[in-house]
């Protein structure tokens, strides 16, 4: 029998210490961890650990809605879990599924973490709206061709300066450098 612990947070950016501060308080096993969207059970680390625990381990999660966004994930999980005779235990929800209470509060629980995220993207939907019923433009600023643009191409294609130089004297990155180059290409070649 091990414990075995479970962290994920959204993004890159975000920090995973408080989590596996309070993992590592109980004393883990084993943590996996990942940085990673809970929109769905296509994670490799959830995948590892799924793979990993045996007969009479315990799951240990800070928090459900670090295992699963959604109540059809989470339940899944669970029955993976429970497949396998292994407990889940929420730290923060104070839930254990070897217990009925404790798998009737985790479906309650999944459920409250899904409509949450659907609120959340319901209130997201609502604002690019409003944002493009005002005339906002959303997405990436339009970059303006710079004025030497087509000077410097032309040096560029004629083997003079390399395309990294055209791109610094240009002022460009290298993608939005490309991609301008191949839609004057693309004009140039339907222009009579």
């Amino acid at each position: 029998m091990a414990n075995i612990g479970y962290i994920r947070v959204s993004s890159i950016d975000q920090h995973i210490d408080r989590q596996e501060i309070a993992l590592k308080q109980i004393g883990m096993d084993k943590i996996y961890s990942e940085k990673i969207s809970g929109k769905d059970i296509n994670r490799p680390e959830l995948t590892k650990m799924l793979s990993y625990v045996r007969d009479g381990d315990v799951l240990y999660v800070e928090s459900i809605s670090r295992l699963a966004r959604s109540t059809r994930d989470l339940l899944s999980i669970v029955e993976r879990l429970q497949n396998k005779n292994v407990a889940l235990v929420s730290l923060k929800e104070h839930i254990d599924t070897l217990t009925p209470q404790g798998r009737f509060v985790l479906t309650l629980f999944g459920a409250l973490s899904e409509l949450e995220r659907e609120s959340i993207l319901q209130r997201q939907r609502e604002g690019i709206d409003a944002a493009k019923a005002k005339g906002q433009r959303l997405g990436r600023p339009i970059i303006q061709e710079p004025v030497n643009f087509n000077q410097v191409v032309k040096i560029w294609k004629s083997g003079e300066i390399t395309a990294t130089e055209a791109m610094k004297r240009l002022n460009l990155n290298r993608g939005t450098f490309y991609r301008m180059a191949n839609k004057k290409e693309a004009i140039n070649q339907i222009a009579p």
